[in-house]
């Protein structure tokens, strides 16, 4: 029975740095920028991607134009590669894990209100305790799997959760819409008629997506005059200020790009705003990772208390 799940002999004779090369052409593009990013000459890339070939018996890569394109035999191997890599490195990782003893670097994806609601919080936390501490934030703008599965961030925060079934979440905390407005300028809308007749401000996305708020409107046959559409909550309190305008966002806004305006329940029912920390599975189990992940959610636990009346 052994001998029957045992792999191939010649597969055996795969290693690490073969995976990590082949990974590095295909997700480069070129043997040149494969051999520069891991600090080879090209004729090792060369030599190790032919190995590789010649293991597999499949070509890999083929000429196309003036470069190469992945075979689809390559592109099926991306994933199931990045997993052996990832099991590669925690077979030598520690698994006592001391944040006082550890140089951590963290890349988290999130769009601004998720941006500048948790991570000031979570880097102040975090530098505290690590003996040195690097937080990298990149836009998530629609976060899509990719972004985990290729590494170009080890963690999403996000309303709008990617789903896969290597792409793990948690819930962090969950908010409630509500009307922002300058009070100075206007009372609250009275009722849904006021509301509705009221000049709106909202936030409309570079790549045209919208709040779940206004699908939900436009799903009820309710319209509004939306008299300003930026495309992020930073841009909110501008055109707010100094307006009768209304803005229906996200209570939590008021303990950062909206805090000064004054709130009120909006005149309909909204579905709640919850907001999700997103991660790949190899990293699951990752003593490093498990860490960052507790100390966010106590972020966000702190943010929902200091909330409360």
């Amino acid at each position: 029975m052994s001998e029957l799940n045992s792999p191939p002999a010649h597969l055996l004779e795969i290693d690490g740095r073969m995976l990590r090369t082949f990974l590095a052409v295909l997700e480069t593009g070129s043997v040149t920028a494969a051999a520069d990013r891991l600090g080879l000459t090209q004729s090792a890339v060369s030599h190790s991607l032919e190995r590789l070939r010649e293991l597999l018996g499949d070509p890999l890569f083929v000429k196309s134009g003036r470069g190469i394109a992945a075979t689809g035999r390559a592109e099926a191997l991306a994933d199931p590669v990045r997993q052996v890599l990832g099991d590669l490195e925690r077979l030598g990782r520690l698994p006592r894990f001391a944040p006082q003893d550890t140089e951590l670097i963290v890349t988290v994806a999130a769009n601004d209100f998720q941006r500048d609601l948790l991570l000031p919080a979570l880097q102040r936390r975090l530098a505290a305790r690590l003996k040195d501490f690097r937080l990298i934030v990149i836009p998530s703008r629609a976060p899509t799997p990719e972004l985990l599965r290729e590494g170009r961030c080890d963690l999403i925060i996000t309303p709008r959760p990617p789903e896969a079934s290597d792409i793990l979440q948690k819930r962090l905390l969950t908010d409630r819409y509500v009307c922002f407005f300058d009070s100075r300028q206007r009372a609250a809308p009275a009722t849904l008629a006021e509301y509705l007749a009221g000049r709106h401000v909202t936030v409309a996305y570079e790549d045209g997506r919208r709040l779940e708020f206004d699908d939900l409107l436009e799903a009820r046959g309710l319209s509004r005059p939306v008299a300003v559409a930026v495309p992020n909550f930073g841009g909110i309190a501008a055109f707010l200020r100094g307006t009768d305008m209304l803005a229906s966002l996200p209570s939590l806004l008021s303990l950062g790009a909206l805090a000064g305006f004054a709130i009120a329940p909006l005149p309909l029912s909204a579905p709640e705003v919850a907001m999700y920390a997103v991660w790949h599975r190899r990293h699951h189990e990752d003593p490093a990772h498990l860490w960052l992940r507790a100390e966010l959610e106590e972020v966000a636990a702190g943010i929902l208390e200091a909330q409360r009346p």
